[in-house]
């Protein structure tokens, strides 16, 4: 049985895309504090915007407007998540 890259790179993204849905639930239900809270929905959308991305780049269908807007704003999420990640790194700790 040969390992197909791409339908590897897919179904990683699934999984991927299940733990950032996990981190959005935890952080509504179970996070103890609004920092911790903010955090959890953070790294869920990195891992959520960066598996719809994966999936998008190894699609073999031509591009949507729905895939071309995910291309363009995709990473500017993923970006403003990383950074608001970045901020708020010292201030949970207690």
């Amino acid at each position: 049985m040969n390992a197909d890259p791409v339908i590897l790179a897919v179904q990683a993204s699934w999984a991927v895309t299940a733990v950032g849905v996990g981190l959005w639930v935890w952080g509504w239900l179970k996070a103890p504090t609004p920092i911790a809270k903010l955090r959890f929905y953070d790294t869920g959308v990195v891992l959520i915007f960066s598996a719809i991305l994966v999936r998008i780049i190894t699609q073999e269908r031509a591009l949507t407007w729905f895939d071309w807007g995910m291309v363009v704003f995709g990473p500017l999420f993923i970006g403003a998540a990383l950074w608001r990640l970045g901020r708020t790194s010292n201030l949970d700790k207690t």
